[in-house]
C-alpha cells in the first residue's frame, strides 16, 4: 500500500503541472494582459505597465474601461515623482486620447485621473473642465474629482477661479474638508482678502473643529502679516446679538477692532481658561435653527424606519410632557459592564443614575427610555417591579413598543427638549450616519453625559466646561484648538490670537445670559433647589474640593405642555 502511494503522488504532481501548463497555453490575450497589468498596478511599476499596454495595442488586444482606468491611475500617481513626471504626463494623455478614439466613455475615476495629469502640467482650467464633465457621463462627482482644479488654482494664486471651483463643489452636493478649506484660506490670505479669510475661518470652525498643524501654520501666517491689522467693525451691539443667537462661541459679524495681532501657542486649563490671555472659553451649543432642523431630521428618519403610528404617538406624548432636563438611555445603562457569566440587566445601575439625576436637579425626575420587552421582564421580579412602578408613578419612564429601535426615541427626546442625554453610546451606528456629522458631534459634546461605575459607585461625566472648537469672542479674539495626539486634554496646543490693543486678557468674557448654579456633586449645601442644565445657554465650570468639574446652566424657556 505504501509503495502504491509513493507511486501515485509523483504522478499526481506531474499531472497538476501539465494542467497548469495547458491553462497557461490556453490563456487568451485579454486574460494575459489583465494579469500582467494587475501585477504592474500592485507593484506601482509605471514603465512595465506602459510596456504591457503597448504590447496589447500592437496585438490588437481588447482594452476596456477598467484597463484604461488602471493605466491612468498609475500615470496620475506617478506625477509626484520627479524622475517619472514627464513620462507619466506624456503617456497619460496618450492613453486617454486612445480611450476616447475607441469610443469608450470615461467615468468619474477616469476623469479624476486625467484632471490630476492636467493640474500637474499646470493646466488647472482643463482640470476644472474635466471635473465638470463627470456628470455628463452619468457619474456623480466626488471631492477628489475637484481637488486637482481647486489645489491647482490655489497654488497658482488664482483665488477667483478657486472660489468658482468651490461654488461648483457646493452645487454638486459635495462637502469640502480641511485640506481644501486650508488651501482656500491660504490663497485668500496671500491675496489679502480679509473677508474671505474670515469666511474660511468660520467654515473651518463649523466643519473641522480641531485643526491640523498645516492649517494652524496658515492661520498664524495670516495674523502675523500686516494685512489683517486695519480691518474691523465697531458695532459691538450686533456682535453681542450674534453670539447669543448662535449659541455662544462665535458671532460671525466680521472682524472686530483694529491693530496688530498677538499670536501665541498656549494651553487651556481643565476649567476652560486660556493660559495665554486668561479668557474663559465657552461651551458652544448649536443654534435654535439648527436644533429645530436636527429634531425634524431625526423625526423624519424615525418615521421612515419605525411604525409611523408608534413614533407619532411618542411625539404627541413628548409635546405634552416637555419638562424633562435629562433623558436616560435605559438599555445602555442597565447593560453596562454586564458581559460576564451571571451578568444581566442591572436595574440597580439604572436606578442609581435616575436617583443621582433626581437629587442633582432639585428633585426633578429624568425620563428613562426603555423597550417594553425589557420592562415586562423587570416587572416579573418583585424587587425590580417596585423600582419600575416608582418611575412610572412619577412620569419618569417611557416604554417603546415591540419591534421599535429605542435609539430613535431617546435621541429625538434629547434633541427636541434641548436637554442632557445620559448614555455611553457614541452613536456611530449606521442610523446616526444617516443624520450626518455636520453638527452632530457638536451637539453630542454639549448634551451627552457619560457615566462609569467604579466598584459599584456611580460617576456622571458631565459635558465639558468648554468646547473643542475654534472660538471667536465678543472682543474679537480667536482661540484655535490643534488636533491632539495624546490623551491628556490639558496638553492640547491652542492658538491664542488677540489684538495688541485688546483688553481680553483682563476681561472676564461672558457669551451668555446669567446662569443659575448647578453643582451635581454638592447639592446638600446648596441654598434652595437647583436646576439641571438642559443644554441651552452657556455652561460655566466650577471645581469642588475634590477637583471635580461641575457645571452651571440655564434652562431655555419653553411653552407649557398642551
Amino acid at each position: 500500500m505504501v509503495q502504491n502511494l509513493n507511486t501515485k503522488i509523483p504522478n499526481q504532481i506531474a499531472s497538476m503541472d501539465n494542467n497548469s501548463k495547458k491553462k497557461r497555453k490556453a490563456q487568451t490575450p485579454e486574460a494575459k494582459f489583465q494579469f500582467e497589468l494587475n501585477s504592474c498596478s500592485k507593484s506601482k511599476d509605471l514603465s512595465a505597465a506602459i510596456s504591457v499596454y503597448d504590447d496589447a495595442v500592437s496585438t490588437n488586444t481588447r482594452i476596456n474601461q477598467h484597463h484604461f482606468n488602471a493605466l491612468l491611475y498609475l500615470c496620475s500617481n506617478s506625477v509626484n515623482n520627479v524622475s517619472l513626471k514627464d513620462t507619466a504626463l506624456h503617456h497619460g494623455f496618450r492613453i486617454f486620447d486612445h480611450m476616447t478614439s475607441l469610443g469608450i466613455n470615461p467615468n468619474e475615476a477616469t476623469l479624476t485621473a486625467v484632471a490630476r495629469l492636467a493640474a500637474a502640467k499646470g493646466n488647472a482650467d482643463r482640470a476644472f473642465e474635466l471635473a465638470k464633465a463627470v456628470q455628463n457621463y452619468g457619474s456623480a462627482p466626488r471631492l477628489r474629482t475637484f481637488d486637482p482644479a481647486l489645489f491647482g488654482f490655489c497654488e497658482l494664486g488664482n483665488s477667483g477661479k478657486a472660489y468658482e471651483v468651490e461654488e461648483h463643489v457646493n452645487g454638486s452636493g459635495v462637502t469640502l474638508e480641511e485640506p481644501q478649506l486650508t488651501a482656500l484660506l491660504k490663497v485668500s490670505a496671500k491675496n489679502g482678502n480679509a473677508d474671505k479669510v474670515y469666511e474660511y475661518l468660520h467654515k473651518l470652525r463649523s466643519s473641522v473643529r480641531c485643526v491640523s498643524e498645516t492649517t494652524a501654520s496658515v492661520i498664524e501666517e495670516w495674523f502675523h502679516s500686516g494685512k489683517g491689522s486695519e480691518v474691523g467693525l465697531e458695532d459691538l451691539a450686533r456682535v453681542k446679538e450674534g453670539i447669543l443667537r448662535n449659541g455662544g462661541g462665535w458671532h460671525g459679524q466680521g472682524w472686530v477692532g483694529k491693530g496688530d495681532w498677538l499670536v501665541r501657542r498656549t494651553n487651556v486649563s481643565a476649567e476652560g481658561r486660556c493660559c495665554g490671555c486668561s479668557q474663559q472659553l465657552v461651551c458652544v451649543d448649536i443654534d435654535d435653527e439648527e436644533t429645530d432642523k436636527f429634531a425634524r431630521s431625526v423625526a423624519n428618519l424615525a418615521l421612515e424606519r419605525e411604525v409611523k403610528a408608534n413614533f407619532s404617538e411618542f411625539q404627541g406624548w413628548l409635546d405634552k410632557h416637555a419638562c424633562y432636563d435629562a433623558i436616560v438611555d435605559g438599555a445602555n445603562v442597565g447593560l453596562y459592564q454586564q458581559n460576564f457569566a451571571d451578568g444581566g440587566f442591572s436595574i440597580s445601575q439604572l436606578d442609581d443614575v435616575v436617583k443621582e439625576l433626581y437629587n442633582c436637579s432639585g428633585k426633578k425626575w429624568p425620563l428613562v427610555i426603555l423597550h417594553n420587552k425589557r420592562m415586562r421582564g423587570l416587572m416579573d421580579n418583585p424587587s425590580s417591579r417596585r423600582v419600575v412602578e416608582e418611575w412610572m408613578n412619577n412620569g419618569a419612564l417611557y416604554t417603546t413598543p415591540t419591534g421599535s429601535n429605542d435609539d430613535w426615541y431617546w435621541l429625538y427626546a434629547a434633541v427636541k427638549l434641548r436637554c442632557l442625554l445620559v448614555t455611553n453610546d457614541e452613536m456611530r451606528d449606521h442610523i446616526f450616519e444617516l443624520i450626518g456629522s455636520n453638527f452632530f458631534n457638536q451637539w453630542k459634546e454639549r448634551h451627552q453625559v457619560h457615566y462609569t461605575f467604579v466598584k459599584g459607585n456611580l460617576k456622571l461625566q458631565m459635558p465639558p466646561p468648554y468646547s473643542l472648537v475654534i472660538q471667536e469672542s465678543e472682543k474679537g479674539s480667536w482661540h484655535v484648538p490643534l488636533a491632539l495626539h495624546t490623551g491628556d486634554e490639558t496638553s492640547r496646543t491652542w492658538l491664542c490670537i488677540t489684538r495688541h490693543s485688546s483688553q481680553d486678557a483682563e476681561a472676564n468674557v461672558c457669551n451668555s445670559v446669567d446662569t443659575p448654579n448647578f453643582n451635581h456633586h454638592n447639592t446638600k449645601d446648596a441654598e434652595g433647589p437647583q436646576e439641571f442644565s438642559n443644554g441651552v445657554g452657556i455652561m460655566d465650570s466650577q471645581v469642588d474640593e475634590n477637583n471635580t468639574t461641575s457645571l452651571t446652566g440655564k434652562r431655555k424657556e419653553r411653552s407649557p405642555p398642551l
